[in-house]
Formats: C-alpha cells, sequence, structure tokens
C-alpha cells in the first residue's frame, strides 16, 4: 500500500491561524500530505504581534517525540518557533537524521522577539548544520551570523555547514519586485515575484512548510523552492484581512 508523503512540524500554535501549526496543517493538505505535530509552545498572540510565548515543559516534549518517533517515521522534519533552549536541545539531541526545513523563527511580524542569544546561539551550532534547507528572511541571516550584510550572512551560513540556504527578501523588498536566493554547492538562483500590497501573516511559515512538503513528495531542492515560492505567492494574493493586523494567507489552494 502507497502512503501519502508526510512531514513532521514541530513548532508553536498561533491562535489567529494565520502562522504556526495550523499554517503548517493547511500547507500539508494543500500539498496533498499527511501532517504529523508536535507543539513547543502556546502564544498569546494575533495579527499583528506575540504578547507572549509558553513553552512546554521540556520533559514533556521530549517524552511526546519520543513516543511518536517509536511509532512514525516521516519523510521531511519542519522546525518552526521553538521558543525555548531546553526544547531546542532535545530536538539537537533527539531528532533522527530526516530531512531537515528549519524556519528560524526569531522575532513575530509585529516585532517581538521569540528567540534569546543562548537559542540562537544553539540554533546555529547545533541545529542549522543538521538542516536539508533553512530558510531565514534578511534580519534572520543577519541576526544568526552577526554579518550586517545579509548576502554575506546566507553564505556564512552556508560555509557553516547549512547545504541549502533560502534568503528571502519580502522583509526588506524596496521596490516592485521580491528577490529570493537559494544557495548551495552549485552556487546561487535567484527567484523574484511582484510585491504585494500589504504585510501579510505566516508569510514565513507557509513558504517553509510547502518547501518541506515539495521535498517530502520527492522534488529536488530547486524544484521544491521554485514550486513553494509560487504557491505561497498565490496564497499571499488572495490572503484575507479578518483582524486588525496583517493579512491572512489563504491556503485553502491546491498545489501543483
Amino acid at each position: 500500500m502507497a502512503f501519502s508523503p508526510s512531514v513532521l512540524f514541530i513548532g508553536g500554535h498561533d491562535p489567529s491561524g494565520g502562522a504556526g501549526l495550523q499554517a503548517d496543517i493547511e500547507t500539508a493538505t494543500a500539498h496533498s500530505c499527511r501532517a504529523f505535530s508536535l507543539v513547543t509552545c502556546l502564544t498569546t498572540q494575533d495579527t499583528s504581534n506575540i504578547a507572549a510565548i509558553h513553552p512546554q515543559a521540556t520533559g514533556d516534549f521530549a517524552s511526546q517525540l519520543r513516543f511518536l518517533l517509536r511509532d512514525i517515521r516521516p519523510d521531511v522534519v519542519k522546525i518552526g518557533l521553538i521558543g525555548d533552549l531546553g526544547i531546542a536541545q532535545i530536538l539537537t539531541q533527539e531528532l533522527p537524521d530526516l530531512p531537515l526545513v528549519l524556519d528560524p523563527v526569531l522575532a513575530a511580524g509585529g516585532g517581538t522577539r521569540v528567540a534569546d542569544d543562548p537559542l540562537i546561539d544553539l540554533v546555529r551550532d547545533q541545529l542549522a548544520h543538521r538542516t536539508h534547507l533553512i530558510t531565514p528572511n534578511r534580519a534572520e541571516a543577519r541576526r544568526l551570523t552577526g554579518c550586517q550584510d545579509a548576502e554575506q550572512a546566507a553564505r556564512t551560513l552556508l560555509s557553516a555547514g547549512c547545504p541549502q540556504v533560502l534568503l528571502t527578501g519580502a522583509d526588506e523588498a524596496d521596490t516592485d519586485s521580491v528577490s529570493n536566493r537559494l544557495y548551495n554547492e552549485n552556487g546561487t538562483q535567484l527567484f523574484n515575484h511582484p510585491l504585494l500590497p500589504h504585510r501579510y501573516h505566516g508569510s514565513g511559515c507557509t513558504l517553509a512548510s510547502a518547501c518541506a512538503c515539495n521535498l517530502a513528495r520527492g522534488r529536488d531542492i530547486e524544484t521544491a523552492v521554485r514550486n513553494a515560492l509560487d504557491w505561497t505567492w498565490e496564497t499571499l494574493r488572495r490572503a484575507e484581512s479578518r483582524g486588525r493586523g496583517q493579512h491572512l494567507p489563504l491556503r485553502q489552494i491546491p498545489a501543483p
């Protein structure tokens, strides 16, 4: 019996549904993938910002991870908001050797920081080099590496052991086009999309999850990234304003 591709999503819960595990699961459904999920933290959050994060107890998270992985082996793992150093340590110690997509969530769209310096150090020094793909925006790439130039930051992540770095550009776009760049041993591949008129809550989660689903479906990295960027752009083009803050992606769009 052939099973549908599967992705284990590890991240936080966003009550607004724009980001976090709900974004992951909706993305998996659109890509005909089965979603498994582990909650790192709850959040006090709306479409504007995060007011607080409430991490799981480290022991509880560890037991949930072990129990699940004794039963199920996903095709790909995607990590989003970690929110706690202890949980990050569990991930570095106990995740099996599976393709890993890491969305290094360091701050909310409204600006609230959700990762302190010890957590950032662990992500950079222990978790990032285990990834198959890391998907920072420009601000995240700079904060992870300390480089002032975002492209140099991406190359620093590459040289530190990340085999593929997708540097996204919508957070600092200053033209009518958004440039996203994939860095790997083959060089740099540029993907351009028209700049959309609003700010969007959950765009990074959606993109990283779409990349993970494409990889689970057997696409090579360039195809996976291109498909994920195109589909994510369409979810943002159709995004809805359901609160007082950012628009929410419309992920009920079947992916190719």
